[in-house]
């Protein structure tokens, strides 16, 4: 996050949700510590969040998938209507493909399970305020598989509508739950020459995100997928 001036970065705004107190204050601990984040908010319901997320115009939000009084799901499908510039990460115990599913449906850029490392989240918020999406890579495998067998078996692979060589290269590793600097490493590319891929493959595809893009890809078969 930079001033406009292109001065000293901003710390990024972020609100935390979730219904078990003792991991929400650990979180919220957690990020309050590092000088490049301040935390806006702290809220224990579905209901809470939406409010608090209007109220405070958060750059990232973390969430729980399964909370009182409406789901994680519900609340960032409404966070995204009303604050569309919110990042939103699934913070969560839950790594059934359906609930990964109709998050990114509904708008998550980033989906982690609450068994990952502080620095892990810490690092999600930085990657996703950043406008990346996170997915840890075994989740990014079940996603693809429940998008594959989703799309139709006998539909006929669509043109890839002028994506070049390269860009369905990053969207191949998009897939696979890499970040731009795991993309730009593999691909021996600068992370700018990355991001201006993805901004490319959006821009083509009339999508909104990196994980739109990706469901986009594997139901019209442009991804050469195992």
């Amino acid at each position: 996050m930079t001033t406009p001036s292109g001065g000293e970065s901003e710390p990024i705004r972020v609100l935390v949700v979730d219904d078990q107190e003792l991991f929400r204050r650990g979180i919220t601990m957690l990020l309050a510590a590092d000088p490049g984040v301040e935390v806006v908010g702290e809220g224990h319901d579905g209901v809470r969040a939406v409010d608090l997320a209007q109220a405070t115009a958060p750059d990232v939000v973390l969430l729980d998938v399964r909370m009182p009084k409406r789901s994680g799901i519900d609340a960032c499908r409404a966070i995204k209507e009303s604050v569309p510039t919110a990042k939103i990460i699934m913070l969560t115990s839950s790594d059934e493909e359906a609930d990964l599913y109709e998050a990114v449906k509904s708008g998550a850029a980033g989906y982690l399970l609450k068994d990952s490392s502080l620095d892990e989240v810490n690092n999600a918020v930085r990657v996703v305020a950043d406008g990346q999406s996170l997915i840890s890579p075994s989740m990014a495998a079940k996603l693809i598989q429940e998008f594959k067998q989703m799309s139709e078996p006998e539909r006929e692979a669509a043109p890839a509508l002028r994506l070049t060589e390269r860009e369905l290269e990053v969207l191949r590793l998009v897939a696979t739950g890499k970040n731009n600097r795991d993309i730009a490493q593999e691909l021996f590319i600068s992370e700018n020459t990355v991001k201006n891929h993805v901004r490319n493959i959006l821009e083509k595809l009339q999508l909104h995100s990196r994980m739109e893009a990706v469901m986009y890809a594997v139901r019209e078969k442009l991804l050469d997928l195992p």
